[in-house]
C-alpha cells in the first residue's frame, strides 16, 4: 500500500484534537502533522507537551482552512494524505482501508470515507455542486420532504443512503483521503474562502481538470461537526453564504448570481419572522441566545454585504 499521513486542521478545540490525535497514533501513520489557526484555548500547548511526535506548525493569525489544509499537505510529503478536522475519531484500520482504496481506484483525487454522528447514526456527506434549485431546496429545508419520497430519495444526492461506493460531485471535507498528484494539478485549496465551500471548490476544479471524487465508505470516521464553527455562531452563518456566492462568482454566470441572491434573500426575509416568533416564545436561555444570533445573521443577508465580500470573524 502506498504511504500515507495525516493531516489535522484545529482552531480552538483543545480536548477534541487530543481525542484525534490518540485515534490517530493508534493507526501509526507514516507522519502526523497538525496546523494550528492561533488557537487561544491551549491546543498548541498540549501537543507540544503530549504529542512530541507530532509535527506542529503554528499560525500567527487564522488564515482560514483552505490556506492550513494546504500547509498540512505540503508538510506531510506523502503521496496519499488524510485530511481531518480536529472534531473527527478514526476507527481502527482507516488509514489503511483508505490507502488501499485509491491504490484500487487511480481515477479518484479525492475519496471521503462515511462519517457519522457519536451515537453511530450516518451523517451526510455527499453533495451536488451548488445550482439555485438545489440551494432552494437546502436552505428552505423542502429537501428534508425527498427523504419521505422513495422514489426520489435514492436517486437525489443529499438524501441517498450512503451505501455503496461511488462518484460524487463534492464530498465533505471533515475527513478527506487525498492524491498528492491530483491535487498539485490543481494547485491546492483555494486559499480565498476563509471557511467553507473550500472543498466544492477543490472538488469542482478536480472534476474539470478530469480526476474524479469518491464516496468511499470503506470506513467510518466519527464527526463530531460544528466545533470550532459554534462558536461564533451568526458569523458563521453570514460566511456560509459569503464562501457559497464567492462560488458562484468564480464559476457561474451573473444570471445564476441573481438567481442565488433572488433566493437566499426570499428565505432570509421568511426565516427571520418565523425565529422572531420563536424567540417572543422562547424561555429557556440557550435557546433564546441562539435565536438572536440566528435573527442577527437573517438580518445582515438581507443588508446584502455577503454578496461580494469575505467575511472574516
Amino acid at each position: 500500500m502506498t504511504e500515507i499521513a495525516v493531516g489535522i486542521v484545529n482552531f480552538n478545540t483543545r480536548e477534541l484534537l487530543r481525542a484525534c490525535l490518540t485515534s490517530v497514533q493508534q493507526e501509526a501513520p507514516s507522519k502526523i502533522v497538525v496546523v494550528d489557526n492561533a488557537s487561544s484555548d491551549g491546543s498548541v500547548d498540549i501537543v507540544k507537551a503530549e504529542y512530541p511526535g507530532v509535527v506542529l506548525k503554528e499560525n500567527q493569525r487564522n488564515v482560514g482552512y483552505g490556506a492550513a489544509a494546504n500547509q498540512a499537505i505540503a508538510e506531510c510529503g506523502t503521496e496519499y494524505i488524510l485530511l481531518l478536522n480536529s472534531d473527527t475519531l478514526l476507527k481502527p484500520e482507516a488509514l489503511q482501508a483508505l490507502g488501499r482504496y485509491l491504490d484500487h481506484n487511480q481515477q479518484a483525487g479525492v475519496a471521503g470515507p462515511r462519517l457519522i454522528n457519536p451515537d453511530g447514526t450516518i451523517q451526510q456527506s455527499c453533495y451536488p455542486f451548488p445550482t439555485p434549485l438545489d440551494v432552494f431546496l437546502d436552505v428552505s429545508n423542502l429537501s428534508r420532504l425527498i427523504r419521505r419520497l422513495p422514489r426520489l430519495r435514492d436517486h437525489y444526492i443529499r438524501t441517498w443512503p450512503h451505501d455503496r461506493a461511488r462518484a460524487v460531485p463534492w464530498t465533505l471535507g471533515a475527513a478527506l483521503a487525498i492524491r498528492r498528484k491530483a491535487i498539485e494539478a490543481v494547485n491546492g485549496f483555494e486559499e480565498t474562502y476563509f471557511m467553507y465551500y473550500e472543498e466544492v471548490d477543490l472538488c469542482y476544479r478536480l472534476a474539470k481538470a478530469g480526476w474524479q471524487t469518491h464516496f468511499a465508505p470503506v470506513t467510518e470516521v466519527i464527526h463530531i461537526g460544528g466545533a470550532s464553527t459554534q462558536q461564533m455562531r451568526s458569523d458563521m452563518m453570514v460566511q456560509f453564504f459569503t464562501s457559497l456566492a464567492q462560488f458562484y462568482r468564480r464559476y457561474y454566470s451573473k444570471l445564476r448570481m441573481f438567481e442565488l441572491i433572488f433566493i437566499v434573500q426570499s428565505v432570509a426575509i421568511a426565516r427571520l419572522m418565523r425565529d422572531a416568533v420563536l424567540l417572543r416564545l422562547a424561555r429557556e436561555p440557550q435557546r433564546r441566545a441562539d435565536l438572536a444570533m440566528d435573527i442577527n445573521a437573517w438580518w445582515r443577508l438581507l443588508l446584502g454585504r455577503w454578496r461580494n465580500r469575505v467575511v472574516y470573524p
